[in-house]
């Protein structure tokens, strides 16, 4: 049977041509005997067989079938099919070359024979990575995607040279080299070996950076504007004087606008010149042409007709005859840093109108004057089509949706926009940092848009198991809290993984034990009770088992016992005046104070029972965020008030005689008095009566980048109705230290002062508490990360604060002060982790130091 051979494909993947019959076509197919005869264009063939040569790695069959050729079907040469078949064998980027031979059978020419010829690209069998250390070295090979059977191509190998060249000379190092070379390993087939050889060098720091040309500006303001390229000084630790390129460029631009700021809006760099020192530092000589100081001329708003130019001149906040600031101008249009900037483009998206435009335009510049219009055109206004959401593949729809703040058939607000995403937020199921609305299929003429909230899930569930040694002995704590559990899925077996998640409850158990106490605590909270509107309903339960400890000798004693049992029942509701950031909550709880053989210095009696029913009723408003972890913005602020029956009025005792008669028996030791002392105060605190009000406020303030200035102060009070009958010895304020909650249920509050030991601040002694208090508190924070496997952050603190008996005492500005710095870890398995060193200035009372440095471990901490 004689054939005529033609190649229909090149590694190029240029269009079929028609070539000669190759030299060697015997070679090709031995089977066959060939003429060197042309197949005639356009014609159709029916393919009488496939044959793959070059294979080393890959079965034949399997090409085949990949490529959709089958015997029998019918194809043109040339044409679509054989094309196809190239690109789909391109696609899978593992072949170097391929080309397709056709011969065709001279007895049956309506017959073809295909002969696909593949060289297979060489395969990674071991690779080594030289000059990193090998701690980095698995986020640099899952970056870079390598592993043993990755495919080699030049595009491969130079893709991870730019890799490595820009990951290095982003921290400094600019005379990074990277070379990469590869050899046949002979024990594989088709394989090789891959050696990286990283040669980062030494840091390149920037030892100068010199203005020329500069009269207006001072070269030390210029300096200051650029914030990512800084000269080296010994008194900034902060911020490293590297250098790197894209850094230095977008400096670069950064001092023209710092001139513009200033009013020369022609200011330009002429030259900017970079040399290399011999000590490895380089030297910045930037050329400047300042030009002149300009002013703003009038301003006239062109094309408005929702807003009146009195308006908009207010939004704009730019006068005639101030100095010519186009930085500023900018950003009254249109703040691109900001969602909720106070800026005319939010101005009418917030109104509806999101396909307006506004364009700030000079008409004219006389002199030291630049005369603008700023042209708008509003549009129509949009509303709402589509609200779709995606990415949550835990969370149930129902507990996103009802958080949303955008509507099919709403007018498009950008402010509700922006608020669903800090309501989401604010849930914890999500990475905040991923969250992102995307406009879709914005119609001006029918001015109709849709929306589409992209969520990326997070674990929300966190387990605390710990011990440590604390108060003489082992304490172990396991803790399981669930956010986002769902209670009607209790009995559905399938929902189990480990537990029913998705309807956005709470769940959290404790358990925490030493050889002196144990506590056990439960609580549960529904957001949406009822399901229509948001009205958090929450219960919990606690009991604690606590023994009298000799902190002396470390002995526990069982037979002197305190048991605390608790139960709460809340109820919260968001309002909507003033604004919707408010909350109203009520809570009613009830605590069962049991002393066996237990004396302490706050009650004389050793045996008995104390029983506390309260109503807390508060409010409070949140509106930091957008993320809860990191809040850049906002305010969070709470007043509340803690209240029990007035008991003194109706139980029919005289507390003015009981009082007395205790203050007489007081310094008695006859046991018949001291045992009247405790009788005395069994009547006083059978039922505790008391109001307990407290303030707290917090203001997040979004300095610089991501620089967060955290200000605020706390109060407390605890007081009582009847001063014959006392202030009850529970419910009192611990300050200072860490202000993590310890096993104590009694009511007690442990607020953190830093710089402090624990409760040292209350009073001169631990066990008492404090009835009033009052902190203020300055907090610097800055990320290092918002990654949603760990956030981590930094900070610095200034901090004061004091604990008073009475009001007589009093003093909000009597403080005990202290400074220092932290640093905070979120993980959502684990919840926040943290560690404070900070330094108090004044002396804790009875001793004459200052109380100096001290460590400070946050577990499970507030933000």
């Amino acid at each position: 049977m004689e054939k005529q051979a033609n190649n229909f494909a090149t590694q190029d993947m240029m269009p079929f041509r028609f070539t000669r019959i190759l030299l060697l076509i015997c070679a090709i197919f031995s089977t066959y005997s060939i003429t060197a005869q042309e197949i005639k264009k356009g014609n159709t063939y029916t393919i009488a067989g496939i044959e793959v040569v070059g294979l080393k790695s890959f079965n034949e069959q399997t090409v085949v079938t990949t490529t959709g050729l089958r015997i029998g079907q019918e194809i043109t040469i040339p044409g679509e099919e054989l094309a196809d078949v190239e690109k789909k064998l391109w696609g899978y980027d593992l072949f170097n070359k391929i080309d397709i031979y056709a011969a065709e059978d001279e007895e049956n020419p309506s017959q073809i024979y295909l002969q696909i010829r593949l060289t297979e690209r060489p395969a990674v069998s071991q690779f080594k990575i030289v000059g990193i250390k090998e701690r980095k070295q698995d986020e640099i090979l899952k970056d870079i995607e390598l592993k043993a059977g990755k495919k080699v191509t030049q595009s491969y190998i130079a893709n991870t040279k730019n890799y490595l060249l820009n990951k290095y000379k982003k921290q400094g190092f600019a005379n990074v080299k990277v070379n990469i070379s590869t050899k046949p390993d002979t024990a594989q087939v088709n394989s090789v070996k891959m050696l990286i050889n990283v040669d980062k060098g030494e840091k390149v720091k920037v030892s100068d950076i010199n203005f020329i040309g500069n009269e207006q500006l001072s070269s030390k303001k210029l300096r200051s504007a650029m914030k990512n390229t800084k000269q080296k000084s010994f008194f900034r630790f902060w911020k490293k004087s590297k250098y790197i390129p894209e850094d230095y460029d977008t400096d670069l631009v950064s001092v023209v606008d710092k001139y513009k700021e200033n009013g020369y809006r022609d200011a330009r760099i002429l030259s900017d010149t970079v040399i290399y020192n011999d000590d490895n530092t380089l030297t910045l000589n930037l050329n400047v042409e300042e030009g002149d100081k300009y002013y703003f001329g009038d301003i006239n708003f062109v094309g408005n007709t929702v807003y009146s130019d009195e308006t908009l001149h207010k939004v704009l906040g730019i006068n005639k005859g101030d100095t010519y600031n186009g930085v500023l101008l900018k950003e009254r249009i249109a703040d691109v840093t900001d969602p909720d900037a106070d800026d005319i483009t939010n101005l009418y998206q917030n109104s509806g109108y999101l396909f307006s435009t506004v364009n700030p335009v000079e008409i004219s510049a006389k002199n030291d004057t630049i005369d603008f219009e700023i042209r708008i055109i509003e549009g129509k206004p949009a509303y709402f089509d589509r609200i779709m959401v995606s990415g949550n593949d835990r969370t149930n729809d129902h507990v996103i949706y009802r958080e949303l703040r955008t509507r099919p058939g709403d007018l498009y607000q950008k402010t509700n926009v922006v608020r669903t995403v800090r309501e989401l937020s604010q849930l914890g199921f999500f990475d905040p940092e991923q969250i992102s609305p995307e406009i879709k299929n914005a119609n001006p003429n029918a001015g109709t848009v849709d929306v589409e909230y992209k969520v990326v899930e997070k674990g929300s569930s966190q387990v605390q198991l710990q011990g440590g040694y604390g108060g003489g002995g082992f304490i172990g704590t396991l803790g399981l809290s669930f956010a986002n559990f769902s209670l009607r899925n209790i009995l559905n077996k399938e929902a189990y993984k480990p537990l029913p998640m998705g309807d956005g409850q709470s769940l959290s158990l404790r358990l925490q034990a030493s050889k002196y106490y144990q506590t056990y605590s439960f609580s549960f909270s529904e957001p949406w009770f009822g399901g229509k509107e948001p009205r958090q309903f929450s219960v919990s339960f606690n009991h604690t088992q606590q023994y009298r400890y000799n902190y002396y000798t470390q002995d526990v004693d069982k037979s002197q016992r305190f048991l605390i049992s608790g139960v709460s029942v809340g109820l919260s509701k968001r309002l909507k005046v003033p604004d919707d950031y408010f909350y109203f909550s009520q809570a009613l709880s009830f605590q069962h104070y049991n002393l066996k053989n237990y004396n302490s210095y706050l009650f004389t009696f050793g045996d008995g029972y104390s029983n506390s029913l309260a109503y807390t009723i508060g409010l409070s408003r949140k509106s930091s965020g957008p993320n809860p972890i990191f809040p850049m913005t906002g305010s969070d602020f709470s007043v509340s008030a803690k209240l029990s029956l007035p008991y003194s009025l109706f139980d029919g005792r005289d507390y003015s005689a009981l009082a007395e008669e205790r203050d007489e028996l007081a310094d008695s030791t006859d046991d018949n008095d001291v045992d009247r002392v405790s009788e005395i105060d069994q009547m006083r605190f059978d039922w505790l009566e008391f109001y307990k009000v407290k303030f707290s406020g917090y203001w997040y303030t979004n300095l610089i980048d991501k620089l967060v200035l955290k200000s605020g102060g706390e109060f407390g009070f605890l007081g009582s109705y009847n001063s014959d009958r006392g202030v009850i010895p529970f419910e009192r304020f611990f300050v200072g230290g860490d202000g993590m909650a310890n096993y104590t249920l009694d009511g007690r509050e442990n607020v953190q002062l830093r710089g402090y030991q624990n409760q040292s601040l209350s009073t001169s002694s631990t066990d008492e508490g404090s009835v009033i208090y009052n902190k203020f508190s300055l907090e610097l924070r800055y990320p290092i990360t918002l990654k949603q496997q760990a956030s981590i952050y930094g900070l610095t603190f200034l901090e004061g604060g004091a604990a008073f008996n009475n009001f007589r005492d009093f003093n909000p500005f009597q403080l005990k002060r202290s400074a220092g710095v932290g640093l905070r870890i979120f993980m959502p398995a684990f919840g926040l982790l943290g560690i404070d060193f900070g330094y108090g200035f004044d002396s804790v009372d009875g001793t004459n130091q200052p109380s100096g440095w001290q460590t400070h471990f946050v577990i499970g901490q507030q933000f």
